[in-house]
């Protein structure tokens, strides 16, 4: 393969068509709706914690070539577990059935459902105190010092999770294992291991993490072992909670109702700027020269244009939008940096000491190279900025099923979602910027906004056609201003 060059040896004795069923039946698959075959399956080593007890776990990655327009290569991670009868109580898991050259017939189950196969892999963790693990052929676990793992933490798999997978070991621990991957460095993983050797309070600390090196030299991050926030809440449902408590009260305002959230969005909006003055310290920053603002700038146009073949409300708006994005290129230059390149408040969580965020991957639909360039931490701002305006109107759409002519009730309940939305943007913003922003900082910000709507526009469009016009209501904001 062109993208991904994998010079490892495929597993030829595998059905490949096995995992085409298997792909197209679960949440984590990225690719649904497009045409795909299963070009290889490479199997990349054994869970050295399984050697010697529980069952077979072996790891995969699986290359797909899509035959749409679009086209490409990518590879996915199964684990897999091994038995040599049926275990009924992983029916739902449930693979596949096959000869295996040293086992006989075996039946083969996704190993993340498996908890006897993850015990295999707390093991390892736990093992890899000492020193790197690695198994028979490679797969490498590492661990950072500070944290004694709990060995007999039961394995509970999280049924929410969607590009990954992610299992709790007890109340210790958390394993996120990538889906996705590509080789090189995960940002995940060096984000929070840079966080946790410094000693950060804003994100959960990095335990360990696995890996593999291909043949050629090229090492695939594959999954990471991290600190279990068993006391945190999610900030988007913390924030839904919050528009719903306004909604009950007919007759207050947002800073008058008990559930008010403007105190956790300037929490949050602290959280944000420690997080990025110690990415600052940790990883590349610097100023780019005009080249950049003009490169930024034709990005956003480009993603425009794209987005009015699939959104054609947003051609009204166009000129306005045009008009921000070519303000940015005239700008004399960017401050970049490292970021988290896809922060919402579904990447934040709530504790008893305060906010942490989490999920430092990127954006998954981006290739590595690009979600390890640095770039503006306006885009952070901006992706918070737009989850706050999301908050209020999914509860609207989701609290009340208005009749066509509740003209009236419609009107109200708009209201107040704005109202909800522009007290905790600026609240948050504030925070952050501690104080007024610069007028580079607000164009900045203003392209960055505009620029999610768009992308939203075309998401929603595809995928929630009833929610599109919660981001179109927001480009004709961007618009009119």
């Amino acid at each position: 393969m062109s993208e991904n060059p994998l010079d490892h040896p495929t597993a030829d004795h595998l059905d490949r068509q096995v995992f085409v069923d298997y792909f197209e039946k679960t949440r984590w698959f990225g690719g649904k709706g497009r045409p795909f075959e299963v070009t290889a399956v490479h199997r990349i080593g054994q869970v050295p914690g399984c050697v010697d007890a529980g069952p077979a776990v072996v790891d995969h990655l699986v290359e797909l070539t899509y035959g749409d327009a679009e086209g490409g290569t990518e590879l996915y991670q199964v684990p897999i577990s091994l038995y040599a009868d049926p275990e009924q109580r992983l029916d739902h898991a449930f693979i596949g059935w096959w000869e295996e050259p040293e086992r006989g017939w075996v039946h083969a189950y996704d190993a993340l459902h498996d908890r006897e196969a993850m015990a295999c892999w707390l093991r390892s963790f736990v093992a890899a105190a000492e020193g790197p693990v690695a198994g028979p052929t490679g797969l490498t676990f590492h661990r950072l010092p500070g944290h004694d793992l709990d060995a007999e933490g039961v394995a509970s798999l999280f049924t929410g999770e969607q590009s990954n997978s992610s299992v709790a070991f007890g109340e210790d621990s958390i394993m996120k294992l990538f889906r996705k991957v590509t080789p090189g460095p995960n940002p995940d993983v060096t984000i929070h291991e840079a966080m946790t050797r410094a000693g950060s309070t804003e994100v959960a600390g990095l335990y360990g993490w696995m890996s593999w090196t291909d043949p050629a030299g090229e090492e695939y991050h594959l999954a990471m072992l991290q600190q279990f926030l068993r006391t945190a809440t999610d900030g988007w449902d913390l924030a839904l909670a919050s528009v719903r408590d306004l909604f009950a009260e007919g007759d207050l305002h947002a800073h008058e109702v008990g559930g008010d959230f403007a105190g956790e969005s300037e929490r949050l909006g602290l959280t944000l700027r420690e997080v990025h003055e110690a990415l600052r310290t940790h990883f590349p920053a610097e100023r780019r020269g005009p080249e950049a603002a003009r490169t930024l700038a034709a990005a956003m146009r480009d993603r425009l244009d794209a987005a009015l073949e699939v959104v054609p409300e947003l051609a009204q708006h166009a000129d306005a939008l045009r008009a921000t994005y070519d303000a940015v290129a005239g700008l004399d230059g960017l401050e970049v940096q490292r970021i988290h390149g896809d922060l919402h408040l579904g990447q934040t969580m709530r504790t008893a000491k305060g906010w942490k965020i989490v999920d430092f991957e990127g954006e998954p639909a981006k290739p590595l190279v690009e979600r390890l360039e640095p770039d503006s931490p306006w885009r952070d701002v901006a992706g918070m900025l737009r989850s706050f305006d999301y908050a209020p109107r999914v509860v609207e759409k989701q609290s009340v099923d208005l009749a066509d002519d509740d003209a009236e009730a419609a009107a109200q309940l708009a209201y107040r979602a704005e109202e909800w939305a522009h007290r905790n943007r600026n609240h948050f913003l504030t925070a952050y910027a501690g104080g007024e922003p610069t007028d580079e900082a607000k164009l900045l910000l203003a392209a960055y906004v505009a620029d999610k709507a768009v992308y939203e526009t075309v998401y929603e469009t595809r995928n929630r056609p009833g929610w599109v016009s919660i981001p179109l209501e927001a480009v004709a904001r961007i618009g009119a201003a």
